[in-house]
């Protein structure tokens, strides 16, 4: 799969190429924040295959957080296009900076319920998860 995608005013580009790791929707108190108070609906995709093919992002990093990851931004319009977790080879790519959104088709999962709010929406029969899902039970 390729998928491109930008900012709000154009400044900034990327591309990303690869199979999706993982497709959900976020519930967490930190992406409440970002998305306006909605989940955050994300596409995680292998490293390897994203770049930047226009301008460059500002990241910003927290620091009082045990395992903070990196949001990148346009520095002029504020769009947050990817989120680069601690988890080595994969950035997570928001579906609203990518040019056709529909390419992602629909969440397979939601995970950080522990936050979710009232008005939040989870699909019937969606797989959740309090915080991340964990490996196979065997």
């Amino acid at each position: 799969m390729q998928i491109e995608g930008g900012c709000y005013c154009g400044a900034v580009r990327y591309e990303a190429q690869g199979e999706p790791m993982m497709k959900a929707q976020c519930h967490c108190r930190e992406c409440q924040y970002i998305a306006g108070g909605s989940p955050n609906v994300f596409m995680a995709m292998p490293v390897a295959g994203f770049r930047y093919t226009k301008g460059a992002p500002k990241g910003f990093t927290r620091t009082d957080l045990a395992r903070p990851v990196t949001r990148e931004f346009c520095p002029d319009c504020g769009t947050h296009m990817v989120t680069r977790p601690q988890r080595p080879g994969m950035i997570i790519v928001k579906v609203g900076s990518m040019d056709d959104p529909g390419q992602y088709g629909k969440p397979d999962m939601a995970i950080y319920t522990i936050d979710k709010q009232a008005f939040h929406h989870i699909d019937e029969g969606m797989p959740t998860f309090e915080r991340l899902p964990g490996p196979p039970k065997t």
